[in-house]
């Protein structure tokens, strides 16, 4: 009877909703009470104004570490567990604290002998935190490397550190796939860290494939990860100029089709004053149609006044008013029209501005990178620019030569604006005096904003260049 009770009051416990001011030390604690943790992890807070806050600091016993954004015990801003293992008890737990903190912004665990299942249950706990964007999972080792689930196509994080995990083929290929796909992408993932696994040469490929439609990855760190030349070069093709394979050409055609067919029901306003900007096939064969019928629509709606002789002045008042609109949005279509008044063109301008305003930002919203403008087609093939949005590679301590250099070397220099502005490819196999590497260095100094002169501009090749021990 004893053990019913207890059940049931966790569970009501549990099932509560969280508080919105948490005090976590006294929280923490009472939950694993009820919950029945025998070893209760103690509870460290330390201020992020403080240098020790920096810090991991190690503990022999279970420790959970806080670090405040101010003296209120409400704000914490990072929660730290470093060196024992969490299991599915203190999980529910944490899950229940974690989701109360409104300020929480990082998740830092490492050594915390995780399982698949347990972070399965982590992801779920993190898709709750409002404003938690960064999460660092350090040495553990999961037998079926399913990392790739905090970074799925709806995931919010934004810096995601997987380093020292022993991530093989198997995982960096799943982390590919939620990098993006034909179909799909992850749209807020700007920094994700790879380090000191054991990606290797097929790893590599998959991430590169993973990166050939994403658009929101700026900073990726593969150092240490046993990699060659031959993933090396995956890596530098997806940055310049590729080519499309079968299924993305396929997706491209229906994407290009829906884009059509979205076109052709737009209002007649937005065809009216975009037409121009828009393919002439397209135009002959939506804006004729509604020409005819807007030739017609007026002389139907003339005929309605006459059949009542007699219409009230407040009815009369109400259809000359849309009788006015009609007109007014027919003057950009004969911009020689003397009978239009300065104030009605200023009418139409305005509203013309605003619809290729609304088009703009659409646009921006929907990036699709099979729609890239700088599509071409050549020799037969179907040529993507490549993926000019990431910023930062890190490819140290790897086993690259020469060779794969020289393909970094033509990515890099068939890049347009954007592209990389940080590439380190230090302690590798190639001499550091080789000329493709200087050649690389060279490039990356004049995009790297960290080798610029205080004054934000390059060094001009009268002064003395700087040497970088990386590109």
């Amino acid at each position: 009877m004893k053990k019913r009770v207890e059940k049931s009051s966790v569970d009501s416990v549990t099932d509560e909703e969280p508080p919105k001011t948490a005090d976590v030390e006294l929280d923490f604690t009472e939950l694993c009470k009820l919950m029945g943790v025998k070893e209760i992890p103690s509870v460290k807070i330390k201020q992020s104004t403080s240098l020790e806050s920096q810090m991991t600091t190690w503990s022999s016993k279970p420790c959970l570490q806080i670090e405040l954004e101010n003296e209120d015990h409400g704000s914490v801003k990072e929660v730290k567990i470093t060196g024992w293992r969490v299991d599915e008890v203190v999980l529910q737990v944490l899950s229940r604290i974690l989701s109360s903190l409104s300020n929480l912004q990082c998740l830092h665990m490492w050594c915390a002998g995780l399982t698949d299942s347990t972070l399965t249950s982590i992801r779920n706990t993190v898709s709750l935190c409002s404003n938690l964007r960064k999460v660092v999972l350090e040495g553990n080792l999961l037998p079926d490397q399913s990392y790739h689930l905090l970074i799925g196509e709806d995931s919010m994080l934004t810096d995601v550190s997987l380093r020292n995990n022993h991530i093989g083929e198997e995982g960096a290929r799943l982390i590919g796939l939620a990098l993006s796909t034909v179909h799909s992408a992850n749209k807020n993932l700007l920094s994700l860290s790879l380090a000191f696994n054991s990606i290797g040469d097929a790893g590599a490929i998959h991430i590169a494939q993973g990166l050939r439609l994403n658009r929101s990855l700026l900073c990726l760190s593969l150092s240490y990860n046993q990699i060659g030349d031959n993933g090396a070069a995956h890596l530098a093709e997806v940055l310049g100029p590729f080519a499309l394979t079968h299924e993305e050409i396929v997706e491209r055609r229906k994407l290009l089709i829906k884009g059509e067919e979205s076109t052709m029901v737009q209002p007649s306003l937005v065809n009216l004053a975009d037409s121009h900007e828009r393919p002439l096939s397209v135009r002959s064969s939506s804006s004729l149609d509604r020409l005819n019928k807007t030739t017609k629509n007026p002389t139907k709606k003339k005929d309605n006044p006459k059949k009542d002789e007699k219409p009230a002045p407040g009815q009369a008042a109400k259809k000359e008013e849309p009788m006015v609109a009609k007109k007014d949005n027919k003057v950009p279509r004969s911009q020689a029209g003397k009978s239009a008044s300065k104030d009605n063109n200023l009418l139409v301008s305005e509203q013309e501005v605003r619809i290729r305003q609304k088009r703009k930002e659409n646009v921006v919203e929907t990036v699709i990178p099979l729609l890239d403008p700088g599509i071409v087609h050549t020799g037969g093939k179907v040529i993507h620019p490549g993926n000019a949005c990431l910023t930062s590679m890190n490819l140290s301590g790897n086993k690259l030569t020469e060779q794969s250099l020289e393909v970094f070397l033509s990515s890099l220099e068939g890049q347009g604006e954007g592209g990389l502005l940080h590439l380190s490819l230090n302690r590798n196999h190639f001499p550091s005096d080789c000329d493709t590497f200087l050649k690389i260095q060279e490039i990356m100094s004049l995009r790297d904003p960290l080798k610029k002169n205080r004054s934000g501009q390059v060094e001009d090749e009268h002064g003395e260049p700087k040497t970088a021990n990386d590109a």
